[in-house]
């Protein structure tokens, strides 16, 4: 059996001791990208005590080892919160700040006392109390921001699995959401359906 590469939760013990933290929650989204249905936030305080191999970036991991990764991650996590922001929202006060409104809520439900948030991505300036920081390419590079990218990407591809039995016509399983040729064909066929994003396909309809 392969083993599996630590190097991410090695570069987090290290990043923690430099920083003087003794407990941090890593937070990823999934979905600001697709036509229809929402984005998902997750934050994950993870222990590090035990390492579990195979956490890393969700989408360089097989759909079957993330759901496998999903159930393990949320049996021995010491807290996690998964958040989602309906497209309804997204329309409303778009997808930058529903992805930021995802992210606070995800944060500041989390009871856990942590000295630091590690999120994905560049400085979005999130509007929480919470000691914030930021890392580009994070899902890659931290072990927890890995936990949290496999969260929130495991739930939302549960949820477009659901709405693709609703409205089959736009292959929301195969899909999930993002706007393949097949999926525009559709809309422009059948026109949105509730969950389709109205400011994503202003251009289809």
């Amino acid at each position: 059996m392969r083993k599996e590469s630590r190097e991410n939760f090695d570069w987090e013990i290290n990043y923690m001791n430099s920083n003087n933290v003794t407990a941090l929650a890593g937070v990823d989204e999934v979905g600001r990208g697709p036509l229809a249905g929402p984005v998902v936030v997750a934050s994950v305080v993870m222990p590090h005590t035990d390492f579990i191999g195979g956490i890393k970036d969700s989408k360089k991991i097989s759909e079957k080892r993330r759901e496998e990764l999903f159930e393990i991650i949320k049996s021995e996590a010491v807290e996690y919160k998964i958040e989602s922001v309906e497209r309804d929202i997204i329309d409303e006060c778009n997808i930058l700040n529903a992805t930021k409104l995802g992210m606070v809520r995800a944060i500041e439900e989390i009871e856990t006392k942590c000295d630091l948030f590690l999120v994905d991505g560049n400085n979005i300036r999130l509007a929480t109390e919470r000691r914030v920081e930021y890392l580009v390419k994070g899902d890659a590079l931290s072990y927890s921001i890995g936990a949290a990218s496999i969260l929130a990407k495991v739930t939302r591809d549960r949820l477009m699995r659901e709405y693709d039995e609703i409205y089959p016509m736009y292959e929301f399983a195969k899909n999930k959401g993002y706007g393949t040729a097949a999926h525009i064909d559709a809309i422009k066929k059948y026109g949105p359906c509730p969950i389709h994003r109205r400011t994503f396909i202003k251009n289809f309809v």
